[in-house]
């Protein structure tokens, strides 16, 4: 997913990607129900990470639910991390009418999506990939988002989907003090410019930039324009 942003930074620091549980070549063994119940079992995993490579002053580049990841880690250990990247964050996807939160989702539409995805992951996969990806005069792209789902293992999908789109990470944000940088693209329907406005009003120190990209994946999309951006605030 990184193919066409990392390389630009591979002169200036060191690289390190990683394939979460359950996706591309990771050991799906390493999976367990109760570790991955929340989203602060893969914010250990990225700390594990950290520390079995000893990072120091790590700028953490994290798109979509990983963007939350990287926040939970940083506030975990924030002396590990000198900056956070955040692409498409979303503390929660589920509006809130008594707090006046909107999230994007309505309950009914996320109980809808997510007995798409149980009752058939691959079917979920082709339709929704090319809706996340936005751009449809660019199908190859919502191709190559299709492929990416379909090499992580269904079950560890249907229930990594429940973990994300039902989390609320939103007094997480207060918590977080390393500095970041909030990349929203326009025309995003899984973290609409309303949600990347929430974020920065409620994340201390950061720094919002609006993309001109569309869609959710900046990073396939639009990767020049995200390597400018990261590079420029960096």
């Amino acid at each position: 997913m990184w193919r066409l942003v990392a390389p630009a930074f591979a002169d200036t620091h060191r690289l390190v990607l990683f394939d979460h549980v359950g996706s591309g070549k990771s050991d799906l063994s390493a999976y367990h129900d109760e570790r991955y119940a929340t989203l602060g079992g893969y914010a250990a995993d990225l700390l594990e990470i950290v520390h079995e490579h000893d990072l120091r002053d790590v700028v953490f580049v994290g798109h979509s639910v990983s963007a939350m990841i990287g926040v939970l880690a940083a506030i975990e250990e924030p002396e590990r991390f000198a900056r956070l990247v955040l692409i498409g964050p979303s503390p929660r996807y589920l509006n809130e009418p008594a707090d006046n939160y909107v999230g994007g989702f309505d309950r009914s539409d996320l109980d809808s999506l997510l007995d798409a995805l149980d009752s058939n992951y691959l079917g979920w996969s082709s339709q929704m990939a090319p809706v996340i990806m936005g751009n449809p005069d660019r199908p190859e792209l919502g191709a190559e988002l299709t492929n990416s789902f379909c090499r992580t293992d269904p079950e560890i999908a249907r229930k990594f989907a429940r973990v994300t789109f039902l989390a609320d990470n939103r007094d997480d944000l207060l918590e977080l003090r390393t500095p970041a940088l909030i990349l929203q693209c326009t025309d995003d329907v899984i973290a609409p410019t309303v949600v990347g406005d929430y974020v920065h009003k409620h994340t201390a120190g950061s720094t919002l930039v609006h993309l001109n990209a569309t869609g959710h994946c900046p990073n396939l999309s639009a990767p020049d324009e995200t390597v400018e951006a990261i590079k420029a605030w960096l």
